[in-house]
């Protein structure tokens, strides 16, 4: 078997960072109330489903083929993949498209609650087309901001190394865009009931992300020593992130919380990003505990500005990419005894040309993702009525829910048909509504309503929720 150990590491590495995408699911489920659980984990695999297909057909070639313009690579150079066939291009292939998958996965977190889930499926393909991969090309394809480039020939070249630009970034940028544009969920900010349901599922998806991430910093790692000064930098990052966060929860609200130390490990984790294989150890740990306390203070911005992250991905993928990107241009290592950051005595050529990477970032992906957005939500509609989001949008737009509170008080099997296998039933507003209701409450309802009433009945805007 001729295969090399570069060859095992990346794809053990791909393997790693596909993890991620569950991992994030999981994550993001346990953040939300009960009934929109399922939803969020069905972003994220769906996601992994559109992007796996876009990436063999063009998705590839507009981040590695023939540059149109520096901003984008040729679609049509490797479409369909099958030239690749019997070249080891393949496993770069797949690498590179777990990097996608997950970006665009990670936006779904800011529309929680309240997006339509065809309209989810349209955007995905859609924003990975014309926004991850000409950002992708640009930064690593050989586009404006490589090595190169006519942005990095003015304005010095860009140290991004695993996506504090093209991943966190641009994210981010695009969560907040969807966040304005759909709009607040009914009840923001004065709904006790807008709290994570679900606090074990948030701590094993932190972890696992955190196993992950592993693969996704050191899978493009080119000698065993960059690997290994890329794995401690994405151990020491995240726990470093995670200790401040939680003394900054301790100082401003009184209690270190699981949910904080999980958030402080993800923020340690984006910072780390674009600087894993270009500051040393100590000063990963620095950027860790810098990133963690601040990501713990944007998250609160939103409350303040009054737009709704449902899951904090503009305050720590956002906050945390801008965080790790703009530390380069201080911590950045000297390479063969030139250039670095302020710190190393490099000048300011590395702090402008990240300053400009970012800019650019911005614009792309907020200006795109603007765009597509309000074409998707002016036609076909992105958000659910206001009755589904009271409902529940796992009941609305799967016709399922992760807990069947109901039967769990049953000795036996009740083996019921799948609703959306009933063509015929049409779940009322009033139904959907008492699905909501914890079962003590239903229970106590039908216990004091008359033996004729089989169900009880709620006002349209009532809030009861399981979680």
């Amino acid at each position: 078997m001729n295969i090399t150990a570069e060859n095992v590491w990346v794809m053990v590495s791909a393997a790693l960072a596909l993890l991620m995408t569950p991992a994030l699911g999981l994550f993001y489920s346990g953040m939300t109330r009960a009934k929109a659980s399922l939803n969020m984990i069905m972003m994220s695999f769906i996601s992994a489903g559109i992007v796996g297909a876009v990436w063999i057909l063009w998705g590839y070639s507009m981040i590695s083929g023939k540059s149109v313009l520096g901003i984008f690579g040729n679609p049509f150079t490797s479409f369909g993949s099958a030239d690749l066939v019997g070249s080891t291009d393949l496993i770069k292939l797949g690498f590179s498209a777990t990097f996608a998958i997950v970006t665009v996965a990670l936006i779904s977190g800011a529309i929680a609650d309240r997006a339509k889930f065809s309209s989810w499926v349209i955007f995905v393909p859609i924003w990975i087309t014309l926004v991850y991969c000409p950002l992708a090309f640009m930064v690593w394809g050989g586009g404006l901001l490589s090595p190169g480039g006519a942005i990095s020939s003015v304005f010095g070249q860009v140290i991004d190394f695993a996506g504090g630009t093209v991943v966190e970034i641009s994210s981010g940028a695009a969560a907040f865009v969807l966040a304005l544009i759909l709009g607040k969920r009914h009840g923001f900010g004065k709904d006790p009931n807008h709290r994570p349901h679900n606090l074990p599922f948030i701590m094993l998806g932190a972890g696992l992300l955190w196993f992950g991430w592993f693969g996704f910093n050191a899978g493009a790692a080119t000698t065993s020593a960059q690997a290994g000064l890329i794995w401690v930098n994405t151990l020491v990052a995240p726990a470093g992130a995670m200790l401040s966060w939680l003394v900054t929860e301790k100082i401003r609200h009184g209690h270190p919380t699981s949910l904080g130390a999980a958030s402080g490990v993800v923020a340690g984790l984006v910072a780390i990003t674009p600087a894993c294989a270009n500051v040393a150890p100590a000063a990963a740990l620095g950027l860790g505990l810098v990133a963690g306390a601040a990501c713990a203070v944007f998250v609160d911005l939103k409350h303040k500005f009054g737009f709704d992250d449902s899951l904090d991905v503009v305050g720590v993928h956002l906050g945390g990419g801008l965080v790790g990107t703009l530390a380069l241009g201080f911590i950045a290592l000297p390479v063969n005894g030139k250039g670095g950051g302020l710190f190393y005595g490099g000048g300011l050529q590395q702090l402008v040309a990240q300053i400009v990477a970012i800019l650019v970032t911005l614009a792309v992906s907020g200006i795109m993702t603007a765009i597509i957005a309000l074409v998707i939500h002016k036609t076909v509609g992105f958000r659910v009525s206001h009755e589904a989001e009271l409902a529940g949008v796992d009941l609305s737009e799967h016709a399922e829910t992760a807990y069947e509170f109901g039967s769990m008080s049953r000795s036996h099997f009740n083996a019921l048909p799948h609703v959306a296998a009933i063509p015929h039933v049409n779940i009322p507003v009033s139904a959907r509504a008492a699905a909501a209701v914890p079962v003590s409450a239903r229970a106590a309802a039908v216990a004091s309503s008359p033996a004729a009433t089989p169900a009880v009945e709620l006002q349209r805007d009532t809030q009861a929720d399981p979680a």
